[in-house]
């Protein structure tokens, strides 16, 4: 017996071991940065919101391989403001560039602005942004971009913002950038051309951020591009928090080990008991109900589902899984959907094999998505498109109900807007009103 338990040991390692050796690379392996070397023009700027609420900004930039006296020019209708920034080295692995970050505040809504960077003696073009109307807010969401060298990102970007013309900035699930690499971040930026500028963008952190070993690490020039990270992080992990209008979002880092997961649940906690937003919307990098195997995910899932559902979370944005899928709660005892509605998206090039499950309403596959979100005072609206033919993929509304009003401890119920085809949703629709009706 101990000699067949000794070669079932012996044959266990040998397997481990060809599985390291042929995954290796792709656990543990990173891609060669390539030399490059830093122009001293003002490149790379990117527009952001910042750490002083809704009427914040920041705005980043690259310039040259040492840190010079820089600054941000500010205008509106009546005057122009001069604005310091804050300057950083950052040597990466083939090369290194001094990073920039002016902050923006007390902004005033509803009036247009614009800005141009300097550094040294050397000038950007101007750029125009607006704080724009708070009383509704809309945004885009997308999911992995990660796009190819020479990829059309910043085509289907650009073409979704000009089917949703109202929509007031850009939010992304992670990987935004395929590599952490130079070439990789130039990419990123083509893909962000003439949107960036002037729209904020938020994003996540996602696994293709991470320089890979057996603990990744996130390298420094990422906050110092996404800015708002800078001044949020609980100890080394990327969170950030802001409320825009009746929304509040919570921007999670799901890559991380155990140890710092546990560190953002503290956080999520203090900050969910403290919002008194009408939605919330979390968003994070890996989906907590995987659409590629039950098990994946399971410690993103037990970390934070609890406090999602406890804490009357409207809406989880997610990515990773290269993919589109939505999963609404279910009220267990009157069997109608409520929420939180989780979705996972991506506008990538490329597409994973998905597993199909119940727990899912709808699914897509096979093309590249995105997502128009837009609160009011008593509804969430989504809708889902297809990011190449812009064709409508998927659409919800949720609602405030009046059940809450009547003391039934139940979340929010949702208002199917079905799109034609989809059965479970138009069946979903005939419970909600069979409810109301009922409880009329």
């Amino acid at each position: 017996m101990k000699k067949i338990l000794s070669l079932i040991a012996f044959v266990a390692i040998i397997a481990l071991g060809i599985l390291c050796y042929v995954r290796w690379d792709v656990w543990f392996g990173n891609l060669p940065e390539e030399p490059y070397t830093t122009p001293n023009v003002p490149h790379r700027i990117l527009l952001t919101f910042g750490n002083d609420g809704a009427n914040s900004r920041n705005v980043s930039w690259i310039s040259g391989e040492s840190v010079q006296a820089s600054f941000l020019q500010l205008a509106d209708e009546q005057d122009t403001l001069q604005i310091p920034a804050d300057g950083e080295v950052f040597q990466s692995r083939g090369g290194k560039a001094a990073y920039y970050v002016a902050r923006l505040n007390n902004l005033q809504p509803n009036k247009n602005y614009s800005y141009r960077v300097c550094s040294g003696n050397q000038y950007s073009s101007w750029y125009p942004f607006s704080l724009s109307d708070q009383r509704q807010t809309s945004f885009l969401y997308v999911g992995d971009v990660q796009d190819t060298i020479a990829g059309i990102a910043n085509q289907l970007l650009k073409a979704a913002f000009r089917h949703h013309p109202d929509a007031q900035f850009l939010v992304c699930g992670g990987d935004l950038t395929e590599r952490p690499m130079d070439a990789y971040w130039q990419e990123t930026f083509e893909g962000l051309d003439s949107i960036g500028q002037t729209l904020p963008i938020l994003t996540v952190t996602g696994n293709h951020d991470y320089l890979k070993s057996l603990i990744y690490k996130l390298e420094r020039r990422f906050s110092l591009i996404h800015s708002y990270f800078l001044n949020t992080m609980v100890g080394e992990n990327q969170v950030y928090t802001l409320k825009y209008n009746n929304v509040q979002f919570f921007l999670l880092d799901s890559n991380r080990e155990f140890f710092y997961l546990y560190t953002q649940r503290k956080w999520l906690q203090q900050q969910l008991e403290a919002s008194d937003a009408q939605w919330k919307i979390v968003v994070l990098h890996h989906p907590l109900y995987s659409i590629r195997g039950k098990n994946n995910n399971l410690v993103q899932r037990w970390m934070f589902d609890d406090l999602i559902r406890d804490y009357g979370v409207d809406l989880v944005l997610q990515a990773h899984e290269h993919a589109y899928a939505r999963m609404t709660a279910h009220d267990e005892k009157l069997l109608i959907p409520v929420t939180p509605v989780y979705t996972v998206s991506h506008l990538s090039p490329k597409n994973y094999r998905i597993e199909f499950s119940d727990l899912f309403d709808k699914y897509g596959s096979g093309s590249r998505y995105y997502q128009k979100i837009t609160a009011s005072s008593d509804a969430l609206t989504l809708t889902a498109y297809d990011a190449i033919t812009q064709a409508l993929y998927d659409s919800l509304v949720i609602t405030k109900s009046a059940i809450l009003d009547k003391g039934k401890d139940i979340p929010e119920v949702i208002e199917f807007t079905p799109v034609p085809g989809n059965k479970k949703d138009a069946q979903f629709a005939e419970r909600i009103e069979a409810y109301k009706n009922k409880e009329r």
